[in-house]
């Protein structure tokens, strides 16, 4: 392929616009909770954008017309989980994270919070979410790494060892010169490329069919199971699969826009703008894969492109139905769905070591200029650690991928619900919360027993644990309890 192709073209000035993003933020950019939280800045459109783009990475546009292509409508059950969780996430966690963690010393990390919540002077709260982070986290990256390298190999005809780096360097250059402001700024045009490419596409693929009518012709005589919504499913099929909406309460890097909502006012709109985009975004990418089986049933000859890899769908249509410069842009997007989860990942595993362990154990009286700087240097660090593991895509490493969703759900999610809604809950609470959920989903991915998603027994024993140990110890202190209802009053001036 030329360099002058289009897609060569489109995909260099889409890299260029985001790197000149970082770089407009690198000036506004001052101190470390301007690089960790943008300054508690964002108004509703960007934390809704942000939000939704930090969350759905290249599975939206791959993964999921994928499962769709392959099997029909019965994968549609993780959207109506997805769509469930997300929701009860923006109802019920984000105005109340947003004030709470401000008023605990203006906390700019998960455990940041729970450290100062639960008045934990021992900080082991502190160290072990930050480790559950930096693990977690570091096989995500690398995970965003490998994806984004699969794009160039596919797309350019790139070797797989140098498509890694050049995947993986604009995310790497503007996250660690922009911080958050340049992730979240990017993460806007991101997650507007995004619904631009899952919109206009399956309106194309079905009208070139001849419209709604003879696609759905099409599908069922491919296979009349594709129209089954029940299709092979059983009620653990089902709930499993619904039940990955529990993980959204415990993932860092979606729990960090909402802490950086310019108010809490600003949230019911971003709620709206947010689930507004998700659904939109999560309609398409299934009409994408869904259609997606009229289209190649129509054309057997082309058929092939999408034989060995069913998650090509995408991509594959994109290259045959349209100009390739229109082609280059929706392909684009894929690009953008990689990029933006993983630079919100390396920031949050950034903020966890310069925040939770830098600041919080080695250099207490550090400087901002100081912080900011070293900010950046973590970036590189996990982000050359994140290079290393995706160098060999086949290693078992990046199989922890699977459940690392769950383990975030199961660890921190009853704890970040627990804590913002429960008076009585107390640091052992949270200890116990945390170890249980995130061992119960370690165990119980090994075990696989019934068949049923582990994050449903991490999240139920997480919770047991989180009562049990709290109502054991002793209560919780005075000032703790006040905080908790100046919170909770605040909420109810604000409407929230």
């Amino acid at each position: 392929m030329s360099p002058s192709s289009p897609l060569y073209i489109t995909f260099a000035l889409y890299i260029l616009v985001m790197i000149g993003i970082g770089f407009v933020a690198w000036r506004r950019t001052r101190s470390l909770d301007d690089f960790i939280l943008g300054g508690r800045s964002l108004g509703s459109f960007v934390t809704a954008m942000s939000a939704g783009a930090s969350d759905m990475s290249g599975w939206l546009l791959l993964g999921l017309p994928g499962a769709l292509f392959l099997s029909g409508v019965s994968e549609g059950w993780i959207a109506v989980g997805l769509v469930i969780g997300a929701w009860c996430n923006w109802k019920y966690v984000a105005a109340p994270l947003r004030v709470y963690t401000e008023r605990t010393r203006n906390a700019l990390t998960l455990p940041d919070y729970f450290t100062h919540r639960f008045e934990d002077s021992s900080r082991i709260l502190r160290v072990l979410s930050a480790l559950v982070i930096l693990v977690f986290f570091a096989v995500y990256a690398a995970s965003g790494i490998v994806a984004g390298a699969r794009l160039f190999e596919s797309v350019f005809e790139v070797p797989y060892a140098q498509a890694l780096w050049v995947g993986a360097a604009a995310t790497i250059i503007y996250t660690l010169v922009g911080g958050f402001l340049a992730v979240s700024w990017t993460d806007t045009v991101q997650a507007t490329l995004m619904i631009f490419a899952l919109v206009l596409t399956p309106i194309v693929v079905v009208l070139s069919m001849g419209g709604p009518t003879a696609s759905l012709a099409l599908i069922e005589q491919a296979n009349p199971e594709n129209l089954n919504f029940f299709r092979g499913a059983s009620a653990i099929g089902i709930i499993s699969l619904m039940a990955w909406g529990l993980g959204y309460f415990g993932q860092p890097h979606i729990l960090a826009r909402f802490m950086a909502a310019d108010s809490v006012e600003s949230i019911p709109a971003a709620r709206r703008i947010g689930m507004t985009w998700m659904v939109l975004c999560l309609l398409g990418a299934m009409s994408v894969g869904f259609f997606g089986i009229a289209w190649f049933q129509a054309h057997p000859d082309k058929a092939a492109m999408v034989t060995e890899n069913h998650e090509r769908v995408f991509i594959s249509l994109s290259q045959l139905l349209f100009n390739p410069w229109i082609a280059g842009v929706l392909l684009s997007a894929i690009l953008a769905a990689i990029m933006s989860t993983l630079s919100c990942q390396l920031l949050v595993c950034s903020s966890a070591l310069t925040e939770d362990f830098y600041k919080g154990f080695f250099r207490k009286n550090a400087g901002q200029s100081e912080l900011v700087w070293i900010g950046r240097l973590t970036v590189l660090l996990v982000s050359l650690l994140a290079i290393w593991l995706a160098s060999d895509p086949d290693s078992r490493v990046l199989g922890l991928v699977s459940y690392a969703w769950a383990g975030f759900g199961a660890a921190f999610g009853p704890v970040v619900l627990f804590s913002l809604g429960w008076k009585r809950m107390t640091r052992n609470g949270a200890l116990a919360g945390m170890v249980v959920g995130a061992a119960t989903v370690i165990i119980w991915k090994q075990g696989a027993w019934f068949g049923l998603y582990e994050i449903v027994p991490g999240v139920l024993f997480a919770s047991i644990a989180i009562i049990v140990a709290s109502l054991l110890g002793a209560p919780p202190t005075p000032a703790m309890e006040r905080t908790f209802d100046d919170v909770h009053d605040e909420l109810r001036r604000a409407g929230a």
